[in-house]
């Protein structure tokens, strides 16, 4: 009696410490996933803002603007991507939103460049410090990522009440470890001419 009792408390203590060890790693693998959320989340807003800033401050739509002509930079936009690192991002016109261009969403643009990403259109843009796959000179990185963000200017409309102006689309995403953790943001940004008066009557 005393052997079999034995044996099976050992079984029970086993049992439970085996099942201690699975909850163990799959905290462990939770909390890795949420790690490279909020890298791939971080990423992409970084990217955001630097379209933002791009957007306002060094393309010429507010000069376009304050001439009532629409963004003289906003082009057909292609599927083939540009850098921003390397030289002027575009604003892409009314006619090329990104389901147009590529015939996707914004959610799903990620996919697309994962597996193409020579045809995912866009704009490249490597923030500060980014170390990402095929470009770390130290594979022992530990803050790697899968690819380089990438952002998309959309002119989306004129503003045709009040003072003149023009509405902007930006869509970024990034990476984070993986292709599989992504994250996609998107902002409005509206650029509009106080000194050039009131459009209309």
């Amino acid at each position: 009696m005393v052997l079999v009792s034995g044996l099976l408390l050992l079984l029970v203590v086993t049992i439970m410490a085996l099942s201690m060890f699975r909850s163990f790693g799959m905290q462990e693998k939770i909390a890795g996933n949420m790690r490279e959320k909020q890298r791939a989340v971080q990423a992409s807003v970084s990217t955001q803002e630097y379209a933002e800033w791009w957007l306002t401050t060094q393309s010429n739509a507010t000069r376009a603007v304050a001439a009532q002509d629409g963004p003289a930079a906003a082009v057909p936009c292609t599927t083939t991507p540009l850098d921003a690192n390397a030289g002027t991002p575009s604003i892409c016109n009314v006619a090329s939103p990104l389901s147009t261009v590529l015939g996707v969403s914004p959610a799903t643009w990620p996919n697309l460049a994962a597996s193409n990403p020579g045809a995912a259109g866009g704009v490249y843009y490597t923030p500060p410090g980014f170390n990402y796959t095929g470009n770390s000179t130290n594979a022992s990185v530990a803050d790697i990522y899968y690819g380089r963000p990438r952002f998309y200017i959309q002119d989306a409309v004129s503003i045709t009440s009040g003072y003149s102006g023009e509405m902007f689309l930006i869509d970024a995403f990034s990476y984070g470890e993986s292709s599989n953790s992504v994250a996609v943001v998107e902002s409005t940004v509206a650029i509009q001419c106080y000194s050039c008066g009131k459009m209309g009557p």
